[in-house]
């Protein structure tokens, strides 16, 4: 019998059902998801062998509702496991990875389960249904397609197997990469090794040296290979150090080596697709996704790498001039990104150190981030410090319509530490549905550098936008209105779940919210006009170093996830050969660029190998053509109004995952989207 102390068993008092952290250890978890599956199983058991014919109010409805104890205990687990990891929770992660995946497999490749979802989608358009609940059950039944629900029992048999030893896989990965990247950060003792870094930079630095007892400053890595510290450096050694150790992730041979991994990955992924039917994962994962197949998706990298790679060797001649002009050394990879801010800085572009005492963090997020969900949604946002949240550093906020109305409760963990994952990203605690009647908890996670006590939290450019980024998924979770919980917020097509948080990037440099936070840290003064209309210039513009270094990353997923399992066609053997590969897929997508590293290598590419982007990277340049599109509407119909607030909730945020998202999109702009924004937008007119 349950122990009904465990607090993740229990129904929480806590407002919209917030988890009771405070009481929650790690010892909770198992129990928890042992209930949580089996009370799945016994709920899907009886949909499953139900004498009666199959109807939505028996099947899809039960369905729907089965694994609400599993999801919410996931939810808690995952994020915690993500977000303040421990020896705990990594041995239960290694432990349930495999199990979870079984649990999942067991309940879409039931035979019985699929013939009534087979049934009810044969007849869906005769059954009066309105149409969120038809697409609910054409998606059902198109996800078991993929599963494998239509195979054979040996080739289901099959698969499970490949698919647990993927989640073990998966897990070993990013445990492997975690554990990697605090082993590398760049530990300084020497003052000038650190010079050039502004006074928050370095009392982050030395806040993480002193976390690990040690003098001096300590660099720790951001999860992309360009580090932030990269621009402000002044001494080449240490630039050349710090990327080094970046480049150098799970490809140094040891424990935490990951290359025999993604190997073992990239061939059970091609095995799973032939089994499928298909002719590789890409084609397998793009099936179910708006570009359809690899092809469409190697079509749109081709289109946009030309005019990139052209900027690219542009930008690559100005910065060899300016670095001959100064006397400093032929440029290298590391010297890239402190070039580019001295060449913005002399030219009509804003200067990175000049914008930064501008951007802390509570002004940005209150008076910026806050503010702008304010002007388009008439959202109001209240800190919640009563409520606990999973770790000391994780703010609680609540969220309310204009009218006052409950929304649900925003999270925010903004700083980096060693138990943390790289990256940035969103995820729901809890999901609103009509049918569960539970309202969202959101969380956003940063990898901020956490100041020394008593210093402000000074945000670089980057941070600020990343911010802004993470909060449209946020809103995404917040104000879908959909009755089933498989269609909540951001449960929608992954090349297209990007849009609503690369159109809320728009907020940080208009004008009318801007202006309300863009405050120095120290005076108060509001930022100069000049300052101002120099970064307002670069709204909407990406230097091609940028967007080849993310191309590279799409094309390097891409090669990857298209390699046969019948012939092995293009793909390693070896961990030794992984490097090769890479520089081949490079070129052969004429992406190799001797000064532009792609934005993750390999061993280091956490989205395809442990985050379940896997042929899918490509979805952020996907998801922008339409946004890119949808920014350039707003731009055009007057910013940050309450009227365009309303259509983009309407159209794109409210229905969530209830429609396809190309309906969406047509919904708001009135026609289908256009590319010729994104190339504006990218400066690749």
């Amino acid at each position: 019998m349950a122990d009904v102390t465990n607090p993740l068993l229990e129904a929480s008092p806590l407002p919209y059902g917030l988890p009771l952290f405070a009481l929650i250890r790690p010892e909770h978890y198992p129990e928890a998801l042992e209930a949580g599956m089996r009370q799945q199983r016994d709920a899907v058991e009886g949909i499953a062998g139900a004498a009666e014919d199959a109807t939505f109010e028996n099947t899809m409805l039960p369905l729907e509702r089965s694994g609400a104890l599993l999801g919410r205990v996931l939810a808690v687990f995952e994020n915690a496991s993500s977000a303040d990891a421990s020896a705990d929770l990594e041995e239960i992660d290694r432990t349930f990875a495999p199990r979870l995946t079984a649990h999942a497999d067991a309940i879409v490749l039931d035979q019985r389960l699929f013939a009534r979802v087979h049934d009810l989608f044969v007849r869906r358009h005769d059954l009066g249904l309105e149409p969120d609940a038809v697409y609910l059950i054409e998606r059902a039944h198109h996800r078991a397609q993929l599963a494998g629900a239509a195979l054979d029992e040996a080739a289901r048999t099959r698969l499970s197997m490949v698919n647990e030893r993927l989640s073990t896989l998966t897990t070993s990965f990013q445990q492997s990469l975690l554990a990697d990247t605090n082993d590398l950060a760049v530990h300084l003792t020497d003052e000038g090794a650190v010079a050039g870094l502004d006074a928050g930079a370095r009392s982050a630095a030395r806040a993480a040296a002193a976390a690990r007892d040690l003098d001096g400053w300590l660099l720790t890595l951001v999860l992309p290979t360009m580090q932030p510290a990269l621009t402000d450096l002044a001494d080449p050694g240490t630039r050349d150090a710090l990327l080094a150790a970046s480049r150098s992730r799970g490809c140094r041979g040891g424990t935490h080596d990951t290359r025999s991994t993604l190997l073992e990955i990239v061939r059970l992924r091609a095995e799973r697709a032939a089994l499928l039917g298909f002719p590789n994962h890409a084609a397998a994962v793009t099936a179910g996704q708006t570009a359809g197949t690899p092809e469409a998706v190697a079509a749109l990298l081709r289109e946009l790498t030309g005019p990139a790679m052209r900027n690219v060797r542009a930008e690559h001649a100005a910065l060899r001039t300016l670095a001959e002009v100064n006397g400093d050394r032929i440029p290298t990879p590391a010297d890239w990104p402190r070039l580019e801010a001295r060449r913005r800085a002399e030219g009509d572009a804003f200067d990175a150190a000049e914008v930064r005492p501008y951007l802390e963090l509570e002004r940005v997020l209150v008076d910026g981030v806050f503010h702008a969900a304010h002007l388009l949604y008439g959202l109001r946002i209240t800190a919640r410090p009563d409520l606990v949240g999973y770790h000391p550093e994780t703010r609680v906020y609540e969220v309310f319509e204009a009218d006052g109305a409950p929304v649900g409760l925003y999270l925010l963990d903004p700083y980096t530490r060693d138990s943390k994952r790289g990256g940035a990203w969103m995820t729901s605690l809890m999901e609103q549905s009509e049918v569960t009647g539970d309202r969202p908890i959101v969380v956003n996670n940063l990898n901020i550098p956490r100041p020394a006590a008593g210093d402000p939290t000074l945000l670089t450019f980057d941070e600020a936008e990343t911010l802004f980024h993470e909060f449209g998924h946020a809103l995404h979770g917040l104000l879908a209105r959909t009755r089933f919980p498989s269609q909540a917020g951001t449960r929608v097509f992954r090349d297209f779940v990007e849009l609503p948080s690369q159109v809320n990037e728009l907020w940080l440099l208009r004008p009318e919210v801007l202006s309300n936070f863009a405050v120095h840290h120290e005076t108060g003064e509001r930022m100069p006009p000049q300052v101002a209309e120099r970064l307002l210039a670069s709204s909407g513009t990406e230097s091609g170093f940028a967007t080849v270094e993310y191309l590279a990353a799409a094309a390097l997923d891409l090669a990857w996830h298209r390699v046969s399992a019948a012939s092995g066609e293009g793909g390693p053997s070896e961990p030794t050969e992984v490097a090769a590969f890479e520089a081949g897929a490079l070129a052969a997508a004429g992406l190799a660029h001797p000064l532009v590293p792609p934005r993750y290598a390999s061993t280091y590419f956490a989205h395809v190998f442990a985050g379940g982007y896997d042929a899918g990277y490509y979805s952020y340049i996907w998801s922008e053509v339409p946004g890119a599109d949808i920014m350039a509407w707003f731009e055009e119909h007057g910013g940050a109004t309450r009227a365009n607030g309303e259509r983009f909730r309407r159209e794109i945020l409210e229905p969530g995952g209830s429609r396809d998202p190309g309906e969406s999109i047509r919904a708001f702009l009135g026609r289908e989207p256009r590319i010729d924004a994104l190339l504006a937008r990218r400066g690749l007119s």
